[in-house]
């Protein structure tokens, strides 16, 4: 593949664009740079850096962010910015959308990926991918909620019982929830049903990945597709 070729389906910009930054000197290969546009290049492992930033090819791109709140999860934002905003300019450009949503006052583990295939997956019920979720209870959590959680709460928009795969009183106040479903406002749906009020709501854990400690609030990292299943949580890196 040239390497402008390979600018080009990473995001950084029209072919025309990423052949101009090869021209202008601001791409190098194992700390060389890389002049001619046309210049042959095995794209699958490639490190380069452009204008000094470290980057891997990535035949699909997929992100974990830990999202901040007062963000929205949407390409249009209508009252607050978008998640968007927090990542680079070749991400966003090459498309990159959120794996399901969390609220604008939600926090945590985002995935973010530009294969649908992926996100079909990682988001279809049938997959059972499990989200481990943080909350912050306005009211002492008792063991008959705890009951009540894993054998299934009736929300309003479906007379099917929606069922927590976990439930664990970490603190009198903080409970932490496993789910398989993404419903809308599930979790503060499913402990107002339970008789109970969600104050604070912060994903832990998106399948076997486990939000890092070292990843800060609006920061971002890549991930291996491969380390999602359906098995117990594992921390990235």
């Amino acid at each position: 593949m040239h390497i402008a070729d390979m600018l080009f389906t990473q995001g950084f910009g029209t072919r025309r664009a990423c052949a101009g930054l090869v021209r202008q000197g601001r791409v190098r290969v194992g700390g060389l740079v890389v002049a001619d546009a046309q210049a042959e290049v095995q794209a699958t492992g490639l490190h380069f850096t452009v204008d000094g930033q470290h980057w891997q090819y990535q035949a699909h791109a997929l992100v974990m962010l830990h999202k901040p709140a007062g963000y929205e999860c949407s390409q249009k934002p209508r009252h607050h910015p978008s998640v968007m905003s927090l990542l680079p300019t070749p991400l966003r450009t090459r498309g990159v959308q959120p794996v399901g949503r969390l609220d604008e006052d939600t926090t945590g583990l985002m995935l973010l990926t530009d294969d649908g295939t992926l996100i079909h997956r990682l988001t279809s019920p049938k997959h059972h991918v499990p989200k481990v979720y943080e909350v912050t209870a306005r009211h002492t959590v008792s063991d008959a909620q705890i009951v009540q959680l894993l054998a299934g709460v009736v929300l309003d928009d479906s007379p099917e019982p929606v069922r927590a795969l976990a439930a664990e009183r970490v603190t009198p106040l903080h409970l932490r929830l496993t789910l398989a479903e993404g419903k809308y406002h599930q979790v503060k749906r499913m402990l107002a049903a339970a008789g109970n009020r969600c104050d604070a709501l912060h994903r832990s854990a998106f399948g076997r990945l486990v939000l890092p400690a070292a990843l800060g609030i609006g920061q971002w990292c890549w991930v291996d597709a491969a380390t999602i299943t359906a098995e117990p949580a594992a921390a990235v890196g």
